[in-house]
């Protein structure tokens, strides 16, 4: 028998729809997909929409492929939530012990170990439905992130740095778009991939912040942990290596300069970030890794203005 449903977590949106309107039954189910948590599921769409983007500019398209677009974001939020259901069976006994998480449905028994099982399942079909509709290199691509996804939640036990684990699973969308495209993979979408693993290393250290204490008193290992007191200059070099890959994806796709124009205001927002991070601002933390959908975005606007006036380009 379940128990009542808990307050929804500090780091919920405020007034989020699941929370105000979802039937008292299913609210424990969407937050384990972290559903009242959108930013989550716009970090792992983003990579998806650079890609297609890219493609797009590569291929002298006037906007990247809308179907796929879509595709990616009925996919990021299903698969998300996929992978937050299964990092919460892995981590049910370590939730208990820290602060932040121990009201999670599973360690807080507002779901059964039977019921995330069941509900991993029913995210993973909807995950596997959008994956088919794509070519079969894009299918075998897709597939093949699975591995890195599965081995994420177990890393944080003895690897120093979960982050970059995190970061081959989160950023994997940055192959998608352009596999989805071409049939194929290029040096370009390579490139893109290796600057989004190191944003992500970056915005997940900033996240990070906010359980530093209680991971140390259980063990779990973090890049935050790993930076110490150097966290700030550790988070300025991961982002600075995602703008030196992604303006290299850039030429490589032979990207134009309005591309280029919007990597240097997204480089701007990532200094912004590094400028403003406290190490001992958890709060502060959470709205710098916020933050980062808004980067995001602006790359990716940049990227289809790009497209839409091919003409002007200069590379």
């Amino acid at each position: 028998m379940q128990r009542p449903a808990a307050p929804s977590l500090p780091d919920a949106v405020r007034g989020h729809w699941a929370e105000r309107w979802a039937p008292p039954s299913l609210k424990p189910y969407l937050r384990l997909a972290r559903i009242e948590r959108p930013i989550g599921w716009w970090l792992l769409l983003l990579p998806c929409w650079w890609s297609a983007a890219l493609a797009a500019v590569n291929g002298g398209q006037a906007w990247p492929n809308p179907l796929h677009c879509g595709l990616f974001l009925i996919g990021a939020i299903a698969m998300r939530g996929a992978g937050c259901t299964y990092n919460d069976i892995v981590d049910r006994d370590l939730d208990t012990k820290v602060e932040r998480t121990r009201q999670r449905p599973l360690p807080s028994g507002q779901v059964t170990l039977k019921g995330a099982l069941a509900f991993l399942v029913l995210q993973g079909l909807v995950g596997l439905v959008v994956l088919l509709q794509f070519n079969g290199f894009a299918i075998a691509t897709g597939f093949a992130s699975l591995g890195v996804v599965a081995l994420y939640p177990f890393m944080k036990r003895f690897f120093w740095m979960p982050q970059i684990v995190l970061g081959l699973a989160f950023a994997w969308g940055a192959l998608m778009g352009w596999a989805a495209a071409f049939g194929s993979l290029a040096w370009a979408p390579i490139l893109l991939y290796l600057g989004s693993i190191s944003w992500v290393v970056g915005y997940d250290t900033i996240y990070a912040l906010q359980d530093i204490e209680d991971d140390e008193v259980v063990g779990i290992k973090s890049s935050a942990r790993f930076f110490g007191e150097q966290v700030k200059p550790g988070v300025g070099i991961c982002y600075a290596l995602t703008v030196a890959f992604i303006a290299a994806a850039f030429f490589q796709a032979g990207a134009g300069i309005v591309s280029f124009a919007g990597l240097v205001l997204f480089a701007l927002h990532l200094g912004w970030q590094v400028a403003r991070l406290d190490r001992n601002d958890g709060a502060g933390a959470l709205r710098l890794f916020r933050s980062n959908r808004d980067a995001g975005l602006i790359l990716f606007a940049a990227m289809t203005l790009d497209c839409l006036i091919q003409p002007s380009r200069l590379f």
